[in-house]
């Protein structure tokens, strides 16, 4: 591997971390940097999801208190998430690399445009939580399904679900989306180890640049309104879709 594919993948990394913690939407950069290095769709993306699962735990930790007060609800949303993410991954691992080279730059553009009105689906009331309904768990166990299939603008997705599934303000939500991040992204990575899918030699030199950014996106965050950040991924985000509709 050469000097300028290690500064590539280790400069995406540390954006990914960075926008991760101001306004989230790092998985387009880690996918993109990961094909662009070589990688076959498929690998690339299960390798997304074993660099961005350390950020899912320090954001999950940082919950603790809320994720306590929520009991069997949290539990019975992990088992359906569980369930999803299961058949999203095997779903993914049963793929040629050109049949879901050919489906990505459609769930680039599906995530962006999700990504970018993210701030329209998120709650914006202080509601009562309530137990899970049927059509709360349907869409969580859809949400999980695409999570881990693919997973970049599942965040936001999930917000949205687990708003009709639990209810509660945005922090408690926030804190469950968080905890159901880890589960999806575990039950996911643990078929992509199974299949051999996942690239080690790039996780072990983008999750430590991840980490990084992250830690760096907390002071930046205090400088530059989210807005800003968002766009830049959102931009990002169109690109590599404009890029992978015209090199396929």
């Amino acid at each position: 591997m050469s000097i300028a594919l290690i500064l590539l993948l280790f400069g995406a990394g540390f954006l990914s971390g960075a926008v991760n913690a101001i306004a989230g939407g790092g998985t387009f950069l880690t996918f993109g940097a990961l094909t662009l290095a070589g990688l076959p769709p498929i690998s690339a993306n299960a390798t997304s999801s074993v660099i961005q699962f350390p950020g899912y735990i320090t954001s999950t930790l940082a919950y603790g208190k809320e994720l306590k007060a929520m009991g069997r609800s949290a539990w019975i949303l992990a088992g359906v998430s569980a369930v999803g993410a299961l058949g999203g991954a095997l779903f993914l691992i049963s793929l040629s690399n050109p049949a879901f080279r050919a489906m990505v730059p459609w769930l680039l553009l599906g995530a962006t445009l999700i990504f970018a009105a993210g701030p329209k689906l998120r709650p914006k009331t202080k509601g009562e939580s309530h137990p899970a309904t049927p059509l709360g768990l349907t869409l969580q166990g859809a949400t999980s399904f695409y999570g881990g299939f693919f997973g970049a603008g599942m965040g936001i997705m999930m917000l949205a679900s687990l708003g009709l599934a639990s209810g509660g303000d945005y922090h408690r939500l926030n804190a469950l989306k968080n905890f159901l991040s880890i589960v999806i992204a575990a039950v996911a990575i643990l078929v992509f180890v199974g299949a051999g899918a996942i690239s080690w030699l790039h996780a072990v030199i983008m999750i430590p640049a991840v980490a990084a950014g992250g830690y760096a996106g907390v002071a930046v965050a205090k400088k530059v309104p989210q807005a800003i950040l968002r766009w830049v991924v959102v931009a990002a985000g169109l690109a590599l879709a404009v890029y992978y509709f015209f090199t396929g």
